[in-house]
């Protein structure tokens, strides 16, 4: 944990200005409790298009909270980098819970992967905004290096193996409807 307070150090002492806080004051916000991701998630499934895919990120979204926030938060209870300097003054309200890992990051990077596989183009937009959402959360001193690794991991793996699930559903449906097909004729 040395070199993560060393690298949270020099970020807090070096490279805070007032711009950069308004900007990682936002991008923190964006990501609180995935509602950025849900309501993106609500507006795919207005789409027919899109629709199995707004389904799939709210898969996702629900199985990284209760993996990571009611799961393995309450397992490990790392205590938040803020929190072991509670004199140090941050930039937003102190928050409750546990460190590891960090929900913000595991939320925002399941949902980017879901947008990835629905359009390259949004996916690639939702990558750019999941990494500086978890990079709000380590400059603003309420998650460790390590919280937002582990996140970004739990949020992949988690979108990954969902969409695994997903696309063997469908191949049986193929399959079975296919062989439905063929009694037919």
């Amino acid at each position: 944990m040395n070199w993560e307070f060393t690298l949270m150090d020099f970020i807090h002492q070096h490279l805070y200005n007032p711009v950069s806080n308004a900007f990682m004051i936002i991008f923190t916000y964006l990501g609180e409790w995935g509602w950025i991701w849900i309501a993106i998630s609500l507006l795919l499934l207005w789409k027919k298009k899109y629709r199995s895919y707004g389904i799939l990120m709210l898969c996702s979204l629900l199985v990284t909270f209760l993996i990571g926030e009611v799961g393995i938060k309450n397992i490990v209870e790392r205590v938040r980098p803020c929190n072991v300097y509670p004199n140090l003054d941050i930039l937003i309200p102190r928050p409750n819970g546990f460190s590891f890992p960090s929900g913000h990051a595991a939320s925002s990077f399941t949902a980017s992967v879901i947008l990835f596989r629905a359009n390259k183009k949004w996916g690639i937009g939702a990558f750019i905004m999941a990494s500086l959402i978890a990079v709000s959360r380590v400059y603003l001193y309420v998650h460790f290096p390590t919280d937002i690794l582990a996140g970004i991991f739990l949020g992949i793996g988690v979108a990954a193996l969902i969409l695994l699930i997903y696309h063997r559903i469908q191949k049986k449906k193929d399959l079975s409807s296919s062989l439905s097909n063929e009694k037919q004729v």
